[in-house]
């Protein structure tokens, strides 16, 4: 599901820069692997557990964002502009299949590689998951196998897991089938490259049917009641010390590229329900005070939102290309924040199932590289579709996974928040003292003087303390008082 998108270009030493690096030291973030998990992770990958089924002849292709030049010792960082990420999860083929289509969607086989309770796997459990800074990345796994053998780059052979899902001409699933399977992609392509190539009707049929197949899981989306944000990328530009702030709103591709992720992971919580084994990504419905605080933050960017429209109906009538609607689409990231991961096993389902924004069971199974439960979600799937009992080191995870990876969320949530901070600072700290329009969108319940403000340009949310009853939901000219990267949050007072 969408997180918020920051991304920052700029010289190391820039205080940006500088006070994201003071943020990675005082959280303890490794940016290093221990001597051990290198050596194991050099080993595995020259010598990975070759799948027996050979896929090779299916000329696979990537989908990505678009491409930046990063510096060392990261290969995918946002710090620079523009080369190849490398870390590639998930490789497809599209074909026209009796009536209707069949998608085969590659997920990298990180168990290939990583032998249970060895260092690689020790060490994944530490790290949970990658942390995305807006200037770098702190990966899951050695660059050797997130960035090489375990990737799915073009012209080379890697071990997949192997889906294929048939869909009937409305985009319904009516068969699945997972398996190991040897795969080769043949070209990767960026969101912006995919676009042109559909648009201008020169793609071939593979990468034409990402639209025709897309849209199609699009209408099954708005039927079932789910809600895919389209969230923009946020990006803050460095100019003669100061900053601007910029948006790379998503293209159509984007969101058809989402939808054969999503078809992946409902049919893989499908199978695991039906098998009786599994661990699913759930979230439950929002509570009505974070709707209405919403409905606040919608009203200060004044965008309509009558009260018979339904949240999801207005996110798909928003265009993430109007600084205004960019800014909405990023607070309604908030309503995610519940989501967590749900294990059941020996056929006793769990009560509640459903993610609320995928409107159906879902499981996370297509980022391996980035996300140590993914790992465990496609044993479990492989099992399932073999009719056979999950191996036991997967078993045997299964209890605390869900604790690991609550923890590994809290970390990485508060990088984010602490990160959007610190962007916003570093936007503003050359106009400490000047006035803003602002609406004030929430007021502490037991002290109505102090709350946030969102001011719409530049479009950023910063604490407000008054010396008499905020005015929630009201439109409220505010000064900003203080702002600096290195030391403190944004603070506004009334003006």
């Amino acid at each position: 599901m969408p997180r918020r998108h920051i991304r920052v270009k700029g010289a190391p030493e820039a205080p940006l820069r500088a006070a994201l690096a003071a943020l990675r030291a005082g959280l303890h973030v490794p940016e290093t692997f221990p001597p051990e998990v290198e050596a194991e992770a050099e080993g595995v990958a020259r010598f990975p557990a070759v799948p027996g089924h050979d896929a090779t002849d299916i000329p696979f292709f990537t989908v990505d964002p678009p491409t930046r030049r990063p510096p060392p010792p990261f290969r995918r960082v946002a710090s620079r502009p523009p080369v190849d990420a490398q870390d590639l999860d998930q490789a497809m083929h599209l074909s026209r299949h009796d009536g209707g289509y069949r998608v085969r969607y590659a997920v990298a086989d990180v168990a290939a590689f990583v032998v249970p309770g060895g260092a690689l796997d020790s060490e994944a459990h530490h790290r949970v998951n990658t942390l995305y800074f807006p200037d770098e990345k702190i990966p899951l796994h050695p660059a050797v196998l997130s960035e090489g053998a375990a990737s799915l780059l073009p012209g080379q052979n890697c071990p997949a897991v192997l889906w294929t899902i048939d869909l009937d001409g409305e985009g319904r699933t009516v068969t699945t089938d997972v398996r190991r399977a040897l795969v080769r992609s043949r070209a990767r392509f960026d969101y912006a490259g995919v676009q042109k190539r559909i648009d201008e009707g020169t793609a071939e049929e593979p990468v034409a049917l990402l639209r025709e197949i897309g849209e199609a899981r699009e209408r099954l989306e708005v039927e079932r009641g789910g809600i895919s944000l389209n969230v923009p990328e946020q990006v803050i530009v460095e100019y003669d010390h100061t900053y601007e702030l910029g948006y790379r709103a998503p293209l159509p591709a984007d969101a058809w590229n989402a939808q054969i992720s999503l078809l992946t992971g409902m049919a893989a919580a499908d199978l695991m329900l039906a098998h009786g084994t599994g661990v699913l990504r759930t979230l439950p419905t929002a509570p009505d005070g974070a709707v209405d605080r919403l409905r606040r933050t919608a009203h200060a960017l004044r965008i309509e939102w009558p009260h018979h429209v339904s949240y999801a109906a207005l996110i798909r009538s928003l265009n993430p290309r109007r600084p205004r609607h960019a800014a909405f689409l990023q607070e309604c990231t908030s309503l995610l924040r519940g989501a967590g991961y749900t294990v059941f096993r020996d056929g006793v389902l769990p009560a509640h199932t459903t993610h609320a924004a995928v409107a159906a069971p879902y499981a996370h199974c297509t980022a391996p590289l980035r996300r140590l439960a993914d790992r465990y979600a496609s044993e479990l799937c492989l099992a399932a579709a073999a009719g056979e009992d999950p191996p036991d080191w997967v078993l045997m995870a299964l209890d605390t996974l869900p604790k690991q990876m609550a923890e590994g969320a809290r970390r990485a949530g508060t990088v984010e928040r602490e990160c959007v901070d610190i962007v916003e600072a570093a936007l503003l700290k050359d106009r400490v003292g000047e006035v803003f329009d602002g609406c004030v969108v929430e007021v502490e319940a037991h002290r109505p003087t102090v709350g946030k403000v969102l001011v719409q340009q530049p479009a950023v949310i910063g604490r407000i303390e008054a010396g008499a009853p905020l005015p929630l939901g009201e439109r409220l000219p505010v000064r900003l008082t203080e702002a600096d990267p290195g030391t403190t949050k944004i603070r506004f007072t009334p003006a």
